[in-house]
């Protein structure tokens, strides 16, 4: 049957860094898993959000690291210097949790804190 992972999480960014967040949610649309991406209905105030969860085969990871290891390395869109950033939880039935983190310009993961355990219980 396969093992799944609980994939949670977010990212933040601007609004011409959210068209550049979809292009490439849509270049790797698969029809199936790719479905856990959703935005509010309705933009409030200035920074944009992208979620995405759903339970996805373990073999699927790597799909979801490329979108976002290439969704990290978008570029700022204006004098601040913003990058996307993000945080996402991967629970798997075995193996514990790892944390996701999209920050300066990269993917991160690394085990996530014991404080999240509940969430995979």
């Amino acid at each position: 049957m396969g093992v799944y992972v609980s994939v949670r999480g977010w990212l933040e960014c601007d609004g011409a860094q959210l068209a550049a967040v979809r292009e490439i949610i849509s270049a790797h649309a698969d029809d199936h898993y790719s479905h856990g991406w959703s935005t509010p209905r309705r933009q409030v105030n200035w920074t944009h959000y992208v979620f995405y969860g759903a339970d996805i085969r373990e073999s699927a990871l790597d799909w979801f690291a490329r979108q976002l290891g290439e969704i990290a390395r978008i570029p700022a869109s204006d004098g601040d210097g913003d990058l996307v950033r993000g945080l996402f939880l991967a629970g798997r039935e075995v193996g514990g949790t790892t944390e996701w983190q999209v920050r300066d310009g990269r993917l991160a993961i690394a085990p996530a804190d014991v404080r999240h355990r509940y969430l995979d219980e």
